[in-house]
This record gives C-alpha cells, sequence and structure tokens, in this order.
C-alpha cells in the first residue's frame, strides 16, 4: 500500500485563522472538476478538507489545538495522472481560481495553506516509480511517491540510492523535494536534491506541460530544471522527476568528536571540507544542543561523522577528518554518539509535545558562508533571546559546502499560560522577524532547505534585493492569471491579503 500524508498534530475542527480573501468554487465549476478525478468539497465534507489543507507549519500546531487551521480549501482535487493536472489546472486558470500544491504536506513554513481557500491540488495519488535505468544510474518517479516507498524498491530491486534522507523521509514526497529545494542529512556526500534532478515533467498555469532537462550535461541555453526547482508551486506543478542514483553502500565508518571551542570546531569542519574531505554526515552541536541531545558537558561542542560507500574512499576521508580535527584540538569519543544519532534522527514527538505545553517553537536553517559562521551564530542568538517570552535559541552545522554551511536554529519561546491565539502568532512572528533579519544583516541567506511558503514571504524581497523583481518577471510570465500559490514567496498576490 502507498505510504499516505502524516497528520502533524491532531485536528478537532475546521474554522480557518486567517482572515484574507477568499475565493469559492461554484458547485458547477466542483461537477466539472469532478467529472476529471475525484475530489472532495468542503461543503459536505468540511473535516477532512481541514486536514487537507494544513502542514507542518510549527506554528499552525498550536492553531490545530484550538480546531483551527490557517485557510481551507473550498475543494480539493485528487488527480491520478499528469493529464489529469493539466485539465484541472486549464479550468482554474480559466476561472481566475487559486491552486495550492499538496503532496505529502511535511513543509514547515506553511507552504501548503491555500490562503485564499480555492482548489487544493493533492497530488499522493500520483505515486508510481516509472522506470529505472539501472545501467545509466536515474530513476523517474511520479511527485507523489514518498521517500520510503522509492528507497524501498531502489534499494531491493535494483541495489541503487538517490542518497537523499531529509528528517522529513517519511512524510515527504519526491515531489515536495524538489519543489521546496530540499536537503538530505547526507548532503555532503550526495549534494542536495537541485544536485539529483536530471529531469522534470511541469504542468504549468495554463495547462501545458512541459519537459526540462534529461541529460548529463549541457550547454542547451539555462538550465530550465532550476527554474522550476524550488519554485513551491508557484510557476507549475511538477508531476514527475528524474533524479541521479548511487550504487548502495557496502561500508560505512563513524567517529565522535568533542571540542573546547565552537569555534575551533567551526575551522575543524571548514579545514576538513576546504581540503576535499566530504563525509556524508558532518554535524556539529553548539553546546547547548551538544549538553541537551549527545551527552555534552554543557561546555564543549560535539561533533559526529559518518561516510558510505566504498572502503578505500571512506577510509580515506575518515582518516582527512581526524588529521583535521585533531589539529583543531578535537578529541574522540566512541561512535555510540553516532550509532544514538542514527535511531533518534527523524523522531519529530518533541515537537508536539512542547506544543501542547505551550511553547512557540520552530527551526530556522541558513547557509552562511566560513568567514562568517561566528557573526550569524551570535547575531540571532542574541536577537532571538530579546525577543518577549525567548527561553531558548541554539544551533547546529547540519550541512557543509566547500564555500559555506547550514546553520540550523532551534528557537523557543514560552507565552504565560492561556495567551489567546492571536498573541501566539504575535509572539511568533516577533521571533522570526529578530532571527531571520538578524541572520540576513549578518551574512546570511534566507533559507537553506526549509523554504520559503507563507512564513518567509516577507523576508524576500530584503534577502534577494533588485533580483527579485527578475523573479517576479518569470512569476508574470508562466503564471499570468496568478492561481499558483498565491501569498506565497513574497510574490505579488493578486487576489488581495492573505491574511498573514
Amino acid at each position: 500500500m502507498p505510504t499516505t500524508p502524516t497528520p502533524p498534530i491532531e485536528l478537532s475542527g475546521s474554522a480557518a485563522h486567517l482572515v484574507g480573501v477568499q475565493v469559492p468554487v461554484s458547485a458547477s465549476i466542483a461537477e466539472t472538476l469532478a467529472a476529471i478525478c475525484p475530489v472532495t468539497v468542503a461543503e459536505n465534507n468540511p473535516q477532512a478538507v481541514a486536514e487537507l489543507s494544513r502542514d507542518w507549519w510549527p506554528l499552525a500546531l498550536h492553531w490545530a489545538l484550538h480546531g483551527k487551521v490557517g485557510s481551507l480549501a473550498a475543494v480539493v482535487a485528487h488527480p491520478r495522472s499528469t493529464r489529469e493536472v493539466s485539465e484541472v489546472l486549464a479550468i482554474c486558470s480559466q476561472e481566475a481560481i487559486p491552486v495550492t500544491a499538496a503532496g505529502g504536506r511535511s513543509g514547515v513554513c506553511g507552504g501548503s495553506i491555500p490562503v485564499h481557500g480555492g482548489v487544493v491540488l493533492d497530488l499522493s495519488a500520483m505515486n508510481s516509480i516509472e522506470h529505472v535505468d539501472d545501467i545509466s544510474g536515474v530513476v523517474t518517479a511520479q511527485c507523489g511517491v514518498f521517500g520510503p516507498d522509492l528507497e524501498q524498491e531502489l534499494r531491493t530491486t535494483h541495489g541503487i540510492t538517490v542518497g537523499h534522507h531529509p528528517q522529513s523521509f517519511d512524510l515527504a514526497t519526491v515531489g515536495g523535494w524538489v519543489a521546496c529545494r530540499g536537503a538530505g542529512q547526507y548532503s555532503t556526500r550526495y549534494g542536495k536534491i537541485e544536485d539529483m534532478v536530471v529531469g522534470l515533467e511541469v504542468v504549468l498555469a495554463d495547462g501545458s506541460i512541459i519537459h526540462t532537462g534529461g541529460h548529463a550535461a549541457g550547454a542547451v541555453g539555462p538550465d530550465l530544471n532550476q527554474v522550476f526547482v524550488g519554485s513551491e508551486g508557484t510557476l507549475g506543478i511538477i508531476t514527475s522527476v528524474t533524479l541521479r542514483t548511487h550504487p548502495v553502500s557496502d561500508y560505512q565508518g563513524f567517529a565522535s568528536y568533542s571540542f573546547p571551542t565552537l569555534q575551533d570546531a567551526f575551522e575543524a569542519c571548514r579545514q576538513t571540507i576546504r581540503h576535499d574531505a566530504t563525509p556524508a554526515v558532518l554535524r556539529l552541536y553548539d553546546p547547548i544542543e551538544s549538553a541537551r541531545s549527545h551527552g555534552g558537558d554543557g561546555k564543549e561542542t560535539i561533533v559526529l561523522v559518518l561516510d558510505e560507500g566504498h572502503q578505500k574512499i571512506v577510509d580515506a576521508t575518515l582518516a582527512t577528518v581526524d588529521e583535521f580535527f585533531t589539529a583543531c584540538g578535537a578529541i574522540q569519543h566512541p561512535e555510540d554518539r553516532v550509532a544514538h544519532w542514527l535511531q533518534h534522527r527523524n523522531d519529530t514527538t518533541a515537537l508536539q509535545g512542547l506544543t501542547k505545553k505551550g511553547f512557540v517553537i520552530d527551526t530556522m536553517e541558513v547557509t552562511v558562508p566560513w568567514s562568517k559562521l561566528d557573526d550569524v551564530y551570535e547575531a540571532v542568538r542574541e536577537a532571538a533571546l530579546a525577543t518577549p517570552h525567548a527561553v531558548s535559541a541554539s544551533a547546529h552545522l547540519s550541512h557543509s559546502y566547500l564555500d559555506g554551511a547550514c546553520l540550523y536554529f532551534s528557537l523557543a519561546s514560552r507565552p504565560p499560560r492561556d495567551t489567546p491565539l492571536d498573541e501566539i502568532d504575535t509572539t511568533h512572528r516577533a521571533l522570526w522577524d529578530a532571527a531571520q533579519r538578524a541572520a540576513l544583516r549578518a551574512g546570511a541567506n534566507l533559507s537553506h532547505h526549509h523554504g520559503v511558503g507563507l512564513n518567509r514571504s516577507r523576508y524576500m524581497h530584503e534577502a534577494l534585493g533588485s533580483s527579485f523583481d527578475t523573479l517576479q518577471h518569470i512569476k508574470d510570465a508562466l503564471d499570468p492569471t496568478g492561481i499558483m500559490n498565491p501569498g506565497k514567496m513574497g510574490f505579488h498576490d493578486r487576489f488581495g491579503a492573505s491574511g498573514w
């Protein structure tokens, strides 16, 4: 049986929390859509539509506990093929009905919330693995295939792996990986999702079907794959993805270290990567997170290392890591810390528990040049902890590149018990405004792998500067009626206020 979306927390109602412009879908249009594919109509089944109108945005968990979702679609369409997606979009374009794509709904930025109602396009029924080219090492899968289903088939039948293992692995779909420009926990070895994409099938706003890429490398103008990778359903609907794969590794190596200071650990990771040692996992935890999750003493910085592949390459990589780590003052520890991380790395239960206790919790991941890691770390923590009710701000380095790394911040506030829902929103917004803008000022980018969605939409102009106008021109050309996931990514919203 195919995997289905996993609800983030219990939902006991179907009221809309955000007050913005809502676009209805007439009974006649709903009937037309139902002739194309199965549909769920809010008027007939509001609870089912409410469940299909939300994602894993941590703030929205508070709304769910109050029986609310961000906004409610009028109709949810459940296409089973690219042709059905095309026909649904053609009608919505003609009728100026907003369309919000949803797959596993594992996003944490509100990207799947249909802020203007309209139609939610539930893509989870498009869950076929279409083709595997064993010789070239590529796989083509429909957008609704979940990570575990893809990997099980590739590993057991073909002995290959995509190598993409985000924390949301059990919750997310192939289309979501690409649409939100995701990163897996093994990305230092295998790359981010944009490095894995060979080609795409995309349905544009007017129903046109296009194919991009498809070859190992090319110089046929700009890479059109990358126009749609990370576009979060605002430029088109990704219906099929062709991805590069690797042979399943026959060997793994592990190591665990501690450093006397965070700065020593940053430098050790920088030296390692700059000298071309790229273990699959290189995760650095600040003293707060080291103590909280990895047995640290509250002062040391802990780094976990894992690599897989051909034994000679793995052994050489770990030896290089050890050389530069030792030179920077590291002390090696038993490997059981890596084993513990592997067992618990995808556990999300703490989020639900702390939300129920009244904590406002979120995470913010940004990419930072190596030269500015210290500045961004200090600036974000100082800014976040200065906001009302803030109780914690910590970080780990989760992904590394030749010129920089991803700092992944965990932020928490605790408003007084029985704080009204609107004030919880205010607390969350204050925490994000302080942290995100401090990161941008200190030299970070806007997002590394969580994407933009609704929550980060308000920062897009300051993050991209004058280049945002070019992105808006692309949006206007591909989606002239503005129906594709409006209210997101900072784009001009032709339907008016989103309520957020």
